[in-house]
């Protein structure tokens, strides 16, 4: 009979890339780990880690067995959730994931809050920019920015995302204001990544691809940089707002709109049940962000900017 810790070290080992790693995330000695993988593998007949120079990886038996054992431990979570819920009460663990600037900024006090009102209800949030596999690392919901692709994923949206070029008073004092997208190309640009950014013009969308001269893999970054006047920056109301509105940076463009995005909660199927802690987490979201958006006072002209449809 296989031994569900002995599952959920094979999964923790799988995930960390390493027995030490895995150890230290499940509060165990990595010698511990160790045995019961092995004895998992004894119980399997099979082996379902190799050794590498930089850690362990899966084998071709290991892929197959922590698709399952994933699954495994996702309903085992579900069901203690289910026994456990009395009445009202939210009770269990709430495993979120959230972008970092949004996280930090916006959904921290949010999730202190739900915490308060359920105070049986464990939290445990992590906060990256990385793209987060829900299943695969047995997240119980995430809350995601942008265009969601089509995938298996239950997702609602939230709140409209809207974003703005924006830019240092003194940068364009130096440098001049770009009019139209046409003259983007003669400003420095600042950027996440090598993301184009798009504009609405009229009906239709244009992009511009901007050759950075700064780039930072955080918002809060990109928004230090512009106030510094190192150059024009796509960023979302959320982030610039409180700049915005000291004016240490000012919306360019205003004309050529950056096309609306989302704020959705994103989680597993199936989409005929809903945990009552993930409901509880909507709920509140939809009640702090739904609509429009508090971030987007200051950008209260966006309206009168924005093209029809």
């Amino acid at each position: 009979m296989f031994d569900l810790e002995d599952i959920a070290a094979f999964v923790a080992v799988a995930d960390a890339g390493g027995f030490g790693r895995a150890g230290q995330g499940l509060g165990l000695s990595k010698s511990m780990v160790s045995r019961r993988v092995a004895r998992l593998e004894a119980e399997l007949g099979a082996q379902l880690l190799s050794r590498t120079t930089r850690g362990v990886a899966l084998t071709e038996a290991g892929q197959e067995f922590k698709t399952r054992a994933d699954q495994i431990l996702t309903d085992l979570e579900a069901a203690r959730d289910a026994v456990a819920q009395q009445g009202d009460e939210i009770v269990g663990s709430l495993r979120i994931a959230a972008p970092l600037s949004f996280g930090m900024t916006h959904l921290a006090p949010v999730l202190a809050e739900l915490a308060v009102r359920h105070p049986k209800l464990h939290v445990d949030a992590a906060y990256s920019d990385r793209f987060v596999d829900l299943i695969g690392e047995r997240f119980d919901v995430a809350v995601r920015l942008g265009n969601l692709t089509d995938s298996s994923l239950i997702a609602r949206k939230i709140a409209p995302i809207h974003g703005a070029l924006v830019a240092s008073p003194d940068y364009l004092a130096r440098r001049g204001e770009p009019l139209t997208v046409a003259d983007l190309p003669g400003h420095d640009t600042i950027t996440q990544g090598n993301e184009a950014w798009p504009f609405r013009d009229g009906r239709k969308v244009v992009t511009f691809q901007p050759h950075a001269r700064f780039r930072a893999d955080n918002g809060q970054a990109l928004l230090s940089a512009v106030e510094a006047g190192l150059g024009l920056a796509m960023l979302p109301t959320f982030i610039a707002g409180p700049a915005l509105e000291r004016g240490t940076i000012v919306p360019v463009l205003r004309d050529y709109p950056m096309p609306e995005a989302g704020l959705y909660v994103v989680r597993p199927p199936p989409a005929s049940h809903v945990a009552g802690k993930v409901r509880a987490l909507t709920e509140l979201l939809v009640e702090r962000f739904g609509g429009e958006p508090y971030w987007d006072a200051c950008y209260a002209h966006r309206k009168a900017a924005q093209s029809p449809d």
